[in-house]
């Protein structure tokens, strides 16, 4: 089995984005060489998630404030007693979860026709990290 691993780097302008990567992430299958596999794609912070659904901007939204309303922006959360202010964004990163694996077949993204990977910002503004990690032949 070979392994390939790579990061992506995202510093959003807002509190919450939400980023299509999958471009990104066929970019790094393809360079991997790997045929036959899958792809691991994973935030490495807890204020940050990855999720795979539909392109939509409408959808993006409804997702949004789906998250919003689960897990609002609010003072009072116990975790604010450490000195930071992003509670919400802890939680909204449970909901959508931080990784996805995606089957790689004949070298390509095996997604469904809507199917896009997408990197969730809940605490943005600064820099993170995701990490890619394609395993196969």
């Amino acid at each position: 089995m070979k392994a390939a691993t790579e990061y992506l780097w995202f510093q959003t302008r807002t509190k919450r984005d939400y980023i299509n990567i999958t471009a990104k992430v066929q970019e790094i299958v393809s360079a991997s060489a790997i045929r036959e596999g899958m792809v691991l794609v994973s935030a490495m912070h807890i204020t940050a998630g990855v999720y795979v659904n539909d392109a939509e901007d409408g959808l993006i939204q409804d997702i949004d404030e789906w998250l919003e309303t689960l897990a609002p922006y609010r003072d009072g959360y116990r975790h604010h007693r450490t000195g930071e202010t992003n509670g919400d964004a802890h939680l909204k990163s449970l909901l959508v979860h931080h990784e996805v694996i995606v089957p790689v077949t004949n070298g390509a993204l095996d997604l469904g026709p809507w199917q896009q990977v997408y990197y969730a910002e809940f605490d943005g503004m600064r820099r993170k990290r995701l990490v890619v990690k394609v395993l196969g032949e």
